[in-house]
Formats: C-alpha cells, sequence, structure tokens
C-alpha cells in the first residue's frame, strides 16, 4: 500500500484526529491535477472536476484538519474514484 492510501485509510478510521498537512498531500494527489489550489487565509481550496460547487474546502485549526472537512474530502476521493472506475 503506497503512503497516500495509507493517510486515505488513516483518516476513514479516525477523521478527527487528521494532520492539516496529510489531508494537503491527499488532496494534491487527488485533486491537484484540476488546477487552482487557492489559499485564503487557514483555508486552501481545491478544484475538483465536477459542475455546481467544485471545490474542497480544507482548514488549518491548529495542525489538524476539522473532522467534517476530513470526511467532505474523503466523499470527494469516493465520487472520483467512482467516476474513474478505480472504486476500491
Amino acid at each position: 500500500m503506497g503512503h497516500i492510501e495509507e493517510l486515505v485509510k488513516q483518516m476513514r478510521e479516525t477523521p478527527k484526529d487528521v494532520k492539516f498537512a496529510d489531508v494537503c498531500r491527499v488532496c494534491d494527489h487527488y485533486f491537484g491535477e484540476f488546477g487552482e489550489v487557492r489559499q485564503k487565509g487557514s483555508h486552501i481550496i481545491y478544484k475538483t472536476p465536477w459542475q455546481g460547487d467544485p471545490r474542497i474546502n480544507i482548514q488549518n485549526d491548529k495542525g489538524k484538519a476539522k473532522a467534517y472537512q476530513v470526511r467532505q474530502v474523503l466523499k470527494a476521493i469516493e465520487r472520483l474514484e467512482a467516476e474513474r472506475g478505480t472504486g476500491k
């Protein structure tokens, strides 16, 4: 299992205790290819390939990511993998 996959597994197991830097690594891996990554204050916003509200917003909270944002990232990864036919 690769490093990114291990991080995703840890995020699924414990979304309340995830390092912000680890969530950024995962988002860079899955969503970096869609261009435009913006930072606004303590928030980093990743573009996704979907119409509507095509972004993932994560926030640095004293070195940790917010649990609800971790769950949103995981949901977006699942959708991306399902659309690519690479779901696990």
